[in-house]
């Protein structure tokens, strides 16, 4: 400890600076015993590089989202270690408020997540603030807890990403080619993510949809097993701007989850209202069959009458028959009856 002096302030110690661990110089001079004191520093970064691709890109839902697409949004923040997440918005606020909500998180890019009748589920991806943006229907959603798949990626590192040819025959798929490359990819030496690739994001036009698979590379032949997650995205709209403006492209071939549930619906109804006409025509058929005749006045006239018989009237009473309950002395009794009338003739 340094000695306090009278006139002034304590003098402390000077700290000394750590560095790393080298051979002694010539000119150091020793301690006081004969010896070098050791030095230390931290280790550099893995990555050596600059980091200049600085994309952000928030990852946040509406209120009212099921089980399943929070546990694919938690699955999008693990694979993307250049996202941020963000509390959930209101469903009264607008989504142009989106936009100062990526400002204030210093984000660029937008994935946001929007539930509607807590069974539809539709993906906005937007380039903040200038745009474009695009809106998807999701379906087919299956996340990484749920697939149970054996590949296993390592976190943080970059993924490649493969598309379908698709993508460059036609202008509007092009255009999410490009806002898919700067959301998906991981930009390089970024303090998160890892200096190596070891899965692949791919991306399917099949049945105009993009299907949407992630693959680990486990061998140097390039040998791919699915991790997970996986879902499908129906395009509706492409907007000039972010989360509006001029519209772009409209799918045609797009419909909607309300519409798709009333035609099952009429379909539903149409097949009883098929039965009940079925058994309305059999009914119809069955009267049909029973032809009610008038009565034929001609009838009669084959009809002979029956003999009436006379009305004889019993004026003795009729003798008892004994009771007897051996057959065999009721057939003795009748042959002595018989033997008497015999002898009386």
């Amino acid at each position: 400890a340094a000695k306090r002096k009278r006139d002034g302030p304590a003098a402390r110690p000077k700290k000394r600076a750590k560095k790393a661990p080298s051979a002694p110089e010539p000119d150091a001079d020793p301690g006081p015993g004969g010896a070098v004191p050791e030095e230390y520093s931290i280790p550099p970064p893995v990555s050596q590089g600059k980091w200049k691709n600085k994309e952000r890109v928030l990852i946040f839902s509406s209120r009212g989202i099921n089980f399943r697409t929070r546990h694919l949004m938690q699955d999008l923040r693990t694979l993307m270690p250049h996202s941020k997440a963000d509390t959930k918005m209101d469903r009264k606020d607008q989504l142009f408020v989106i936009n100062e909500v990526c400002e204030m998180k210093n984000c660029n890019k937008c994935i946001f997540f929007e539930a509607k009748k807590k069974q539809d589920l539709y993906m906005w991806l937007s380039n903040t603030p200038q745009g474009p943006s695009a809106k998807f229907l999701v379906q087919n959603v299956h996340t990484l807890a749920e697939l149970k798949m054996t590949g296993n990626c390592l976190r943080g590192s970059r993924p490649l990403l493969s598309f379908d040819p698709t993508f460059d025959k036609e202008p509007h798929y092009a255009l999410l080619k490009e806002l898919f490359i700067q959301v998906f990819s991981t930009p390089q030496y970024h303090p998160k993510s890892q200096p190596f690739v070891d899965h692949v994001f791919t991306f399917t036009v099949t049945d105009e949809r993009i299907w949407f698979r992630n693959y680990q590379i486990i061998e140097e032949d390039a040998s791919l097993v699915e991790i997970g997650p996986r879902f499908v995205l129906n395009p509706i709209k492409i907007f000039q701007g972010s989360f509006g403006g001029p519209t772009l492209y409209e799918n045609p071939h797009y419909q909607s989850p309300n519409m798709h549930r009333r035609l099952i619906r009429l379909s539903v109804a149409a097949k009883f209202r098929e039965k009940q006409q079925v058994k309305e025509v059999q009914k119809i058929k069955k009267k049909g069959t029973k032809v009610l005749m008038g009565e034929d006045p001609t009838e009669v006239v084959f009809e002979t009458p029956a003999e009436e018989k006379p009305v004889e009237i019993q004026l003795v009473k009729p003798e008892s028959k004994p009771i007897v309950k051996d057959k065999k002395k009721l057939r003795k009794i009748q042959r002595k009856k018989q033997k008497k009338l015999f002898r009386t003739e």
